[in-house]
């Protein structure tokens, strides 16, 4: 297990009881949500165990959530496994602070203070943008590049037949109608507010771009890809205009995780809610195995590993 990464979800994967045996199981997540609370003067343990769904899925909300989920379980990991550290780092989209702070780029408090913002950022983006997000199945990228009408956007290149587009709610049908006269195998709405990763959000972009710009960034030896260029990034200037470019361009996952196949990455965790990075890891062909950490369940994977390596 020595070139492990770690992966973590985007929005979309929140839900309501996220990471709540962690924190009835272990202190230290307690002590993260306490933390969160205490920093954003909100009670989001009451919002993520409690919901209603509704309220939690709103992007001002969902955001700060997942990223609070997936530290309280890293959190637990990092006390129960000594010596598990990242080799490499990676996150789908609202996941890229994650793992920054995954891979001591920034403090919980900083990454946390930055989700926010960009959280409440891209809610007020889309109240004046209209926009959705769809998932195309069964079509290659440069045939859907080809096809989509103005004002839709490729958003999210995550895998091997299955791209996200986005763009306005008008032009939507359109583009939905015109792919599957292409060929494609399904489309599918994303539970989402907004049309994420296009330039309907670049007003988001600008609020956040101070911020963005003012937070420190620390060295860290962990390999770190990045959604924009798809590729390793050790620059932490370069990261910190990734991290701008990202609300407003599109996601490139598979190309990212694809890099560190090639690096040598041999284990895949991904950390939090949901487990749609291991789907994807699945369908790029990955390596290295990819185990999924979100119940306390979970972890007997990590210790059967640990004890036969």
């Amino acid at each position: 297990m020595s070139n492990t990464v770690f992966i973590f979800p985007g929005q979309g994967a929140q839900y309501v009881g996220m990471a709540k045996d962690f924190y009835d199981t272990f202190p230290i997540a307690r002590e993260t949500f306490e933390e969160a609370s205490a920093l954003l003067s909100y009670d989001f343990a009451r919002l993520i165990f409690e919901g209603p769904q509704q309220e939690l899925s709103l992007t001002k909300n969902s955001q700060p959530a997942i990223f609070i989920a997936s530290l309280a379980i890293l959190r637990c990991l990092e006390q129960r496994f000594a010596g598990l550290k990242p080799w490499g780092a990676a996150g789908l989209s609202l996941g890229e602070y994650t793992a920054l702070c995954a891979s001591g780029r920034i403090t919980f408090a900083d990454g946390l203070k930055m989700v926010a913002a960009r959280g409440l950022a891209m809610q007020e983006a889309c109240l004046e943008q209209k926009g959705v997000m769809r998932v195309v199945l069964g079509l290659a990228p440069e045939m859907i590049a080809a096809h989509l009408p103005s004002d839709v956007w490729i958003a999210n290149l995550n895998c091997p037949g299955q791209v996200v587009i986005a763009g306005s709610e008008s032009m939507m049908s359109k583009a939905e109608e015109v792919l599957k006269a292409q060929g494609a195998k399904r489309i599918l709405p994303l539970e989402v507010s907004g049309a994420f990763h296009t330039p309907l959000m670049k007003s988001a972009q600008e609020k956040l771009r101070p911020l963005l710009t003012s937070i420190p960034l620390k060295e860290s030896p962990v390999i770190f890809v990045m959604n924009v260029p798809g590729d390793v990034i050790r620059d932490t200037s370069a990261m910190r205009d990734n991290l701008i470019l990202q609300v407003a361009s599109p996601t490139q996952w598979e190309k990212g995780i694809r890099k560190l196949d090639e690096l040598g990455a041999d284990l895949y965790l991904e950390i939090g809610p949901g487990k749609s990075l291991a789907g994807m890891n699945k369908k790029i062909g990955v390596r290295g195995a990819t185990l999924n950490i979100e119940k306390t369940t979970d972890l007997t994977q990590l210790e059967t590993l640990y004890a036969t390596s």
